[in-house]
C-alpha cells in the first residue's frame, strides 16, 4: 500500500525581515503562517501519513509565545502527525522554544523530534530517524547514527535532518552541520528529508531538500514548494512531486540601457505586483531629464509592488546629453550644476545624485 508524506522545512516563523521597511515586513511575517495553513490543507487533500518538517520551524528560540500559539493554530487544519525537527535557528537546548512548546501542551498529533531515536508512525508502517540539532553549529554529522539504527523490516526508513550535504551545495554553504552525501544509501533509507537549503533541490532520488515554502530572498533556487513523497514499500524508489505553496514572489530583473518607458513596460508585465518583491538592476546612460523620468517611474512602481530594491550603480547620468544641457540661470544655480557635473564625471556618486535632485526640483518649479 502506498504511503504518502509531505516534506517541508525552513518555515522560520517569527522572522523579523529587518531589511524590509513599512507594511511589507508585516505582510511577509503573516505570509509564513498562511503558508503553514496551505501546507495543512495540502496534507489533508493528499491524505498523507505524516508531515515532516526538516528543521527551522521557528526563526529562533526567543520567538514570542504568540508565535507558538499561531503556529499551532495554522497546523490545526491537518489532524494527522506533524513531525517537527529542531534546526540551527531553533536548536533543542536546555531551555528553548521546544521546551516552551511542551509546557504549553501541544496537541497529540504534534511530535517534536528532539532526540536521535526511531519514531514509529502510521501504525508502524514507517519509522522516522531524526537528527535534531542541539546547537546552532556543529562540525559533526549528526545523521550518522541512522546507519546502525534498527527498524522493522516491513517498515519504511525515513531520515529527517537539517544541514549541508557535503560537496553538493555552493562553496561556503557546507561549513557547519555537515551531512554525508551518501547518507541515504549508507543508512538504507527509503527517503531522506532535508532542511537548511532554502530552495528545492534533489541530491539523489532518495534525498531532497524541500526548501522554504515561503521565499525570503532573491536568489532563484526554486523556493516556495513542499514535496509530496509517495513510497510503495521498503526499497521502492520514491516518487517526489513539487507542490507550489508560496504566496509571494521574489524576482530579479536587469534592464540594460534603461529608460522610463522600458521600466514601465517591463514592470507592467509582472503579474500580481502587490505580492511581488523585486530586485531591479539598471544600467546604461541617460541625460538628466530621462534619468529623472526613470526615477519617477521607479517611485511609482515602489508604491505598487510589495517591495522594490533598486541597484542603479551602472546607470550613468550624462548631463551633456540632456535637452538644453545643464540647468543654467546665469547665476548660482548654473554654477552649482556645473560643479556637480564636473565632480560626477570624476566618479563622485554623491555629486551625480545631487545634480539629479537639483534637476528634479527645477522641473517641479512653476515657470517664472
Amino acid at each position: 500500500m502506498t504511503v504518502r508524506l509531505l516534506h517541508t522545512a525552513d518555515w522560520q516563523l517569527g522572522r523579523g525581515f529587518s531589511g524590509i521597511g513599512g507594511d511589507a515586513a508585516a505582510l511577509l511575517r503573516e505570509a509564513r503562517f498562511e503558508a503553514v495553513r496551505r501546507l495543512a490543507r495540502l496534507a489533508a487533500e493528499h491524505e498523507v501519513a505524516a508531515v515532516l518538517v526538516a528543521g527551522d520551524v521557528f526563526d529562533g528560540n526567543q520567538v514570542a509565545d504568540a508565535t507558538i500559539h499561531r503556529a499551532l493554530q495554522a497546523m490545526s487544519g491537518f489532524q494527522g502527525p506533524w513531525v517537527l525537527l529542531p534546526g540551527n535557528h531553533d536548536a533543542h537546548l536546555a531551555e528553548c522554544v521546544w521546551t516552551r512548546l511542551e509546557r504549553l501542551g501541544p496537541p497529540g498529533n504534534l511530535h517534536i523530534a528532539a532526540r536521535p531515536e526511531p519514531m514509529a508512525l502510521a501504525d508502524g508502517r514507517l519509522v522516522v530517524l531524526p537528527a535534531p540539532l542541539t546547537a546552532r553549529r556543529t562540525p559533526d554529522d549528526l545523521s550518522s547514527w541512522m546507519d546502525t539504527a534498527e527498524t522493522p523490516a516491513a517498515a519504511l526508513r525515513i531520515g529527517l535532518a537539517h544541514g549541508a550535504v557535503l560537496g553538493r551545495l555552493p562553496a561556503g554553504a557546507d561549513a557547519d552541520n555537515p551531512i554525508a552525501a551518501d547518507r541515504a544509501e549508507r543508512a538504507r533509507l527509503d527517503y531522506l528529508a532535508l532542511g537548511d537549503w532554502h530552495g528545492t533541490l534533489e541530491i539523489d532520488r532518495r534525498c531532497w531538500y524541500a526548501g522554504t515554502p515561503e521565499p525570503d530572498r532573491f536568489p532563484a533556487n526554486d523556493p516556495g514548494n513542499a514535496l509530496l513523497v509517495e513510497l510503495d514499500g521498503p526499497g521502492s524508489p520514491p516518487r517526489v512531486t513539487r507542490l507550489p505553496v508560496a504566496g509571494y514572489r521574489w524576482l530579479t530583473l536587469e534592464l540594460r540601457e534603461a529608460d522610463a518607458a522600458t521600466v514601465d513596460r517591463r514592470l507592467g508585465e509582472l503579474a500580481d505586483a502587490p505580492r511581488t518583491l523585486l530586485s531591479l538592476r539598471l544600467s546604461g546612460s541617460a541625460g538628466l531629464a530621462e534619468r529623472a523620468a526613470v526615477d519617477a517611474a521607479c517611485e511609482r512602481w515602489a508604491a505598487r509592488l510589495c517591495h522594490l530594491v533598486i541597484d542603479d550603480g551602472d546607470l550613468v547620468t550624462l548631463p551633456e546629453a540632456s535637452a538644453g544641457g545643464l540647468p543654467d540661470d546665469g547665476g548660482p544655480i548654473g554654477a552649482v550644476a556645473r560643479r556637480l557635473a564636473e565632480r560626477g564625471r570624476a566618479g563622485e556618486a554623491d555629486a551625480a545624485m545631487a545634480l539629479r535632485l537639483l534637476w528634479a526640483e527645477l522641473e517641479r518649479m512653476p515657470p517664472a
